[in-house]
């Protein structure tokens, strides 16, 4: 697809269900690739939809109306043409761990250089660790060393 005929699309929901109705009705829609997702804290997902400007713009009509009768629609837009540095700020692997600051770090065992995520993200990725040893509001209040330490430990 031609990069100056290309556009991003967008569309946040609360709640699982209304992301994959969205995604769902935004894919049959129009000739457009649900490219990923992102998880933000209090249920909201992200869902990011590319394609050729009049195809997003229908494909996010399409997803919002659909995210609105499941759940709850927060927000849709459309970027026509994005500067390509936004390619930059969106995970290409759904549902992933990694922030785009750390896609080129991904160390051999697929978890990202650690000591250069910000401790929100280390947060995100001690909740996603299956048999991470702190819970909820512990990884909430754990420091940056002690979730770096943890998340190590895990890597080995």
């Amino acid at each position: 697809m031609d990069a100056q005929q290309s556009a991003l699309g967008m569309i946040e929901t609360w709640g699982v269900p209304a992301l994959v109705a969205a995604a769902d009705a935004a894919a049959k829609t129009a000739d457009v690739r649900v490219t990923a997702y992102d998880k933000a804290d209090a249920g909201l997902v992200t869902v990011y939809i590319r394609g050729d400007v009049a195809s997003v713009k229908a494909a996010v009509e399409a997803g919002s109306e659909a995210a609105r009768r499941v759940g709850k629609l927060i927000s849709a837009h459309v970027i026509p043409r994005p500067d390509a540095g936004i390619d930059a700020m969106i995970r290409p692997d759904p549902g992933g761990t990694a922030p785009a600051s750390a896609r080129g770090n991904m160390a051999g065992s697929g978890m990202p250089d650690l000591d250069a995520l910000p401790v929100q993200e280390l947060r995100r990725l001690a909740r996603s660790t299956p048999g991470f040893p702190l819970l909820g509001r512990q990884i909430s209040t754990a420091g940056r060393a002690e979730l770096l330490r943890l998340l190590k430990e895990k890597q080995e």
